[in-house]
């Protein structure tokens, strides 16, 4: 049970309206719980929502599929159930494992790097990072930083929320997750 329930699309205001109706159609996609529940603050809501703009960088600078493990390894590292789940649907729909997919060690380190920035709350140590400086430039690696930073909020406001994991992600939960 969410701490915080999603807004009522019948009872929300005009600019949260407006504002959900730009998000679905400019990126074809749904209003989910999360965002839903960010309904409850317009501020919150578009704030959150900038995630888009940055993973469509990172997909810029990665390629899409080292994009969507980037944001996995981000959100698996998290301990955030809704984002990894949301992550893993993607990776079972690409035709992967999400438990055992293979990554080349520039790949690796991306990945690593990710996971890092959450395990050690934003340190990364110099042996990483200047791996990462041989593959990024400085503009690029800033994306990639802020989008960590955009995947960890979001990872921290659906565990704080507890949110509620969308019906459409259910068949795409980790074994573990449902037996529990």
């Amino acid at each position: 049970m969410p701490r915080i329930n999603p807004v009522n699309s019948k009872n929300i205001s005009p600019d949260i309206r407006k504002a959900f109706n730009k998000h679905t159609t400019e990126y074809n996609t749904r209003i989910t719980n999360m965002k839903a529940t960010l309904g409850h603050s317009l501020i919150a809501f578009e704030v959150y929502m900038q995630w888009y703009p940055l993973y469509e960088e990172v997909i810029r600078i990665t390629g899409q599929r080292l994009a969507y493990l980037y944001a996995y390894s981000i959100s698996y590292a998290a301990d955030c159930p809704l984002c990894t789940t949301y992550f893993r649907k993607i990776i079972i729909d690409a035709g992967e494992n999400p438990e055992n997919f293979i990554v080349d060690e520039q790949g690796q380190q991306l990945l690593s790097f990710g996971s890092a920035m959450v395990a050690k709350q934003g340190y990364v140590d110099d042996e990483l990072f200047n791996a990462m400086k041989k593959q990024y430039n400085d503009e690029q690696l800033v994306v990639l930083i802020a989008f960590a930073g955009q995947m960890i909020a979001t990872n921290i406001f659906n565990n704080v929320i507890e949110t509620e994991i969308d019906s459409y992600l259910s068949d795409y939960l980790p074994r573990n997750k449902i037996d529990k």
